[in-house]
Parts: structure tokens; sequence; C-alpha cells
């Protein structure tokens, strides 16, 4: 194993990105968690920058980071939310999770250092990001529209809960 500039990026850009996850799920304001998934996404964001994966990197900060994570604050800041804080009534729950968060790690390690790889790589030249967008908006702009549709449909229905939920 060769560490070099890359190598550390990787790692400190996988260290975020689980990091950000592990906050995710200890959180407990909704709102710091909204952020922490924004930090995970923008982190994963830049892995994809590291394969050589421009496109899907500012996709994922356009969709993922920015759209999603905002979408969320949207929602989380337009309906009313208690913030319920009390004592675990179940003392065993963190150490089963520990060990059901363990095994499921050994259980993927595992199962990638046993994977056969192959060597057979895909022509670059053919996958370009003028293709994708040739494919994405030519044959597939109906499914296209449709995912843009059900997102301003979810974010209007947030709106119109919130204030249902507003009057007395």
């Amino acid at each position: 194993m060769q560490i070099n500039g890359e190598f550390i990026a990787f790692f400190v850009l996988s260290i975020f990105a689980i990091g950000g996850a592990v906050l995710l799920m200890n959180l407990v304001r909704v709102v710091h968690m909204a952020l922490a998934l924004a930090f995970t996404l923008l982190s994963i964001a830049g892995i994809y920058l590291l394969l050589n994966a421009e496109f899907l990197a500012v996709v994922q900060v356009l969709i993922y980071t920015g759209g999603v994570s905002i979408l969320m604050l949207f929602g989380i800041m337009l309906t009313r939310h208690r913030d319920q804080e009390g004592d675990s009534v179940r003392p065993w729950h963190n150490l089963l999770s520990f060990l059901g968060v363990g095994s499921f790690l050994g259980i993927v390690i595992h199962t990638i250092y046993n994977a056969p790889l192959t060597e057979i790589t895909a022509e670059v030249g053919t996958f370009s990001t003028a293709w994708l967008g040739e494919a994405v908006f030519k044959q597939y702009v109906i499914p296209f529209e449709a995912v843009s549709v059900l997102l301003l449909i979810a974010l209007v229905g947030a709106v119109i809960l919130a204030r249902k939920e507003s009057k007395p």
C-alpha cells in the first residue's frame, strides 16, 4: 500500500463521511441531524472527485447536499415538532446496537475481501458527460420530469401540512 496525497485525502474524506453519519445517528435536534447529513453528503462528493467522477461530484453537491438538505430544513422549519428528551428505557440498547453494527461491518469486510474482482474496465471515451446528458434528456426525459414534479408536490404538501397545524 502506497501512502500518497490521494490516499490521505481519501482517508480524511472517509473519516468525515463516517463521522457525519455517526453524528447523524447520535444527535438529538433535527436541524443538527440535517446539517450532519449535508456534511456526510459533501464528503461523499469529495470522494467522487478523487475517483475522477466530476459529474457525479457536482450532481451530489447540487441535488443531494444542496437540494435534499435544504428541502429537509424547510420541512423542519415549516412543521412544528416537540423536542422530547428522556432517559432510555432500554439499558442494553447501546450494547446490542454496537454488536449489530460490528457484526455487519465484519460481514461487509469479509465480503469485500473474498469478492472476485475482474480486471475488465469500460472504455472511458464512450461514457462522457455529453453522452450522459443526451441519455437523460432524450431517452429518460419523462422519468426526469416526473421526479421533479414529485419533489415539487412534496414541498407543497409540507407547506400545506404546516399551515393546517398552525391554525388552532
